[in-house]
């Protein structure tokens, strides 16, 4: 369904089906892909990652289907958001993870498929990590950066919704990366302090 915007906001309501096998929306606007190819440095073990490339070829890290709600105050942007289960070394598949452009604004992430968890940190190294699994939701406050990690066999399927105007700042991230990482250690998902933090 094409949405009726007038002067840069909704003005008449719609729905859209959202897949909980896949997590594909069926009326969508725009696809996003991500692959290792272009996640090299967001995880810590860079060699691992290319080692992992060149051994598997370039793996679909995760994808996110949305739909092209403007983005101004008084709109609510929604999404679906897949991420796939794997581990470069020992740090599992996951999101680049954001702040918000507007740094105060706040997103909730429900969990309709898959075991992972939320990262979240503020840019003074304090973090939370919250537990996904089908049925649960997340909230992530103003000031946290965040991603999702896939710690389980199947896909990690989530519906994130967050203010119209609250945008995505990445670059932080990609600059420095997160303090903490999230890794395997005999089986369990343990947080650890990331060796290459401030030098992503």
């Amino acid at each position: 369904m094409e949405l009726r915007v007038e002067n840069g906001r909704i003005v008449y309501p719609f729905s859209v089906g959202f897949n909980s096998a896949n997590g594909e929306l069926d009326d969508f606007d725009t696809h996003i892909e991500r692959y290792l190819s272009k996640l090299i440095n967001v995880f810590a073990d860079a060699d691992a990652a290319w080692q992992y490339l060149r051994d598997n070829g370039d793996k679909l890290i995760y994808e996110v289907y949305e739909k092209n709600i403007p983005e101004v105050d008084g709109e609510i942007r929604f999404c679906s958001s897949i991420t796939y289960p794997g581990k470069i070394g020992d740090e599992y598949f996951m999101t680049k993870g954001h702040f918000h452009s507007r740094p105060d604004t706040a997103e909730l992430y429900y969990c309709i498929r898959g075991k992972g968890c939320m990262l979240m940190e503020k840019k003074d190294g304090r973090y939370v990590l919250e537990q996904m699994y089908p049925g649960r939701a997340v909230y992530v406050p103003g000031h946290y950066a965040h991603r999702s990690i896939n710690i389980g066999d199947e896909p990690l399927i989530s519906l994130p919704v967050y203010p119209g105007n609250a945008g995505h700042d990445y670059g932080t991230i990609e600059d420095s990366g997160f303090k903490h990482l999230v890794v395997d250690r005999n089986g369990k998902p343990t947080v650890i302090e990331n060796p290459e933090y401030g030098r992503m």
